[in-house]
């Protein structure tokens, strides 16, 4: 799988509610930062986003901080950057809220 070029990763970031483009280790990644209603909404989003991530073979780097923040970190280390896999599991993602 091919990492998406500048153009088409914003191109995907202008679909995506609340993901910015961002660098992590030198290879380009999207983030998302959610503020819930607590601790316990926290954990469960990431169960959540755990099980989306499982089906997909394909795992975000998951942040809770605070006791109610959650950082979502999407990049394919494999291929050093942003592929299409992590454009769909971010849009699977932004689903939850309307599940």
């Amino acid at each position: 799988m091919g990492t998406l070029g500048k153009d088409e990763i914003e191109e995907r970031l202008a679909g995506l509610d609340g993901w910015e483009r961002a660098s992590e280790g030198g290879a380009d990644a999207i983030v998302r930062d959610l503020e819930l209603a607590d601790f316990a909404a926290a954990l469960a989003l990431v169960n959540r986003v755990g099980e989306l991530a499982e089906r997909a073979n394909h795992h975000p780097d998951i942040l809770i901080h605070g006791w109610n923040k959650v950082r979502l970190t999407l990049s394919t280390h494999s291929a050093g950057g942003l592929t299409a896999a992590d454009f769909a599991l971010a849009g699977q993602i932004d689903g939850l809220g309307r599940a």
